[in-house]
């Protein structure tokens, strides 16, 4: 799912220009890893951020840093929660930092309308996902914090620096407008 982040990491080599047998062993191991994971690294970006673009620099930057602190993952029974929680982290933080946009989209009072492509009614499940998608960041993140990544609305509250009723209201619009999308 995304093309970035199965690149070839055989190009890292030491500084004298070569690599040595067990380099080239933890290059490959780490590849099998990307590939083993991507796919949900990607998916919890692309359903926070809402678009892919962003979804694949969050991904690649999630990998980033799994690759610094590879010797540790490699062997953790936790590595899928730890990737998660670092591309929603990561997430979150590129929405703060467009934070004045997405707080003028959820102080609208009109609904949002959005149309899904006729090529995709019939498949309810890529229907739900591109509703997400298009979504008002505002109600979006809340909603796949909350349901995706089975946060509290307290945690959620917290993580987002927004109050309790807040959340709540936001999941609440966002649910509201996706059943209006799906049902269609």
């Amino acid at each position: 799912m995304i093309a970035a982040a199965t690149l070839s990491l055989s190009q890292f080599r030491d500084r004298t220009g070569g690599a040595s047998d067990k380099d080239m062993a933890e290059v490959e191991e780490f590849e099998m890893f990307v590939r083993n994971y991507q796919n949900m690294v990607f998916s919890v970006s692309a359903r926070i951020v809402g678009n892919t673009a962003d979804a694949e620099d969050i991904s690649q930057e999630v990998f980033i840093r799994a690759y610094d602190r590879f010797k540790e993952l490699r062997n953790s029974t936790t590595v899928g929660g730890w990737l998660k929680t670092v591309a929603t982290n990561l997430s979150i933080n590129h929405l703060n930092r467009y934070r004045a946009r997405w707080k003028f989209f959820s102080e609208q009072t009109a609904p949002v309308e959005i149309a899904i492509e006729p090529d995709q009614e019939n498949d309810r499940a890529a229907a739900l996902e591109l509703a997400i998608q298009k979504l008002p960041d505002a109600h979006r993140v809340p909603l796949v914090l909350f349901h995706f990544q089975q946060m509290t609305y307290e945690e959620i509250a917290a993580k987002l620096q927004i109050s309790l009723s807040k959340v709540k209201s936001d999941i609440h619009r966002g649910r509201e407008t996706l059943k209006r999308l799906v049902t269609k």
